[in-house]
């Protein structure tokens, strides 16, 4: 049974940092690709940025390139997110997901991964 376990979440001011953690057990981490996805209240989940399984190819949404930067640590089976200068507008529950599908590339879509983590709340006030 894959687990994915977030961390990193809080409070910040607007133009602050956080660096969100994900923990992966039950698999071969390193095999999969690996994503983040935000929700905020009354939207739908939306793609932020995924990994590939390697770790070299990396993709973002439109609105936090340049200001997040995802990355992993396949020995210690463990994805981060450092998000950089945040704004209001990157408030949200952030959840972590992964792939099913070995060597895959990652996808920009929930559907693209079959596993998540519960979740952490990220709230940037102005």
């Amino acid at each position: 049974q894959v687990q994915l376990v977030e961390s990193g979440g809080g409070l910040v001011q607007a133009g602050g940092s956080l660096r969100l953690s994900c923990v992966a057990s039950g698999r071969t981490f390193s095999s999969y690709a690996m994503g983040w996805f935000r929700q905020a209240p009354g939207k739908e989940r939306e793609f932020v940025a995924s990994i590939s399984w390697g770790g070299s190819n990396s993709y973002y949404e439109d609105s936090v390139k340049g200001r997040f930067s995802i990355s992993r640590d396949n020995a210690k089976s463990t994805m981060f997110l450092q998000m950089n200068t945040l704004k209001p507008e990157d408030t949200a529950v952030y959840y972590c997901a992964a792939s099913s599908v070995r060597y895959y590339r990652p996808a920009n879509f929930a559907s693209g991964y079959a596993y998540w983590g519960q979740g952490t709340q990220v709230t940037v006030s102005s």
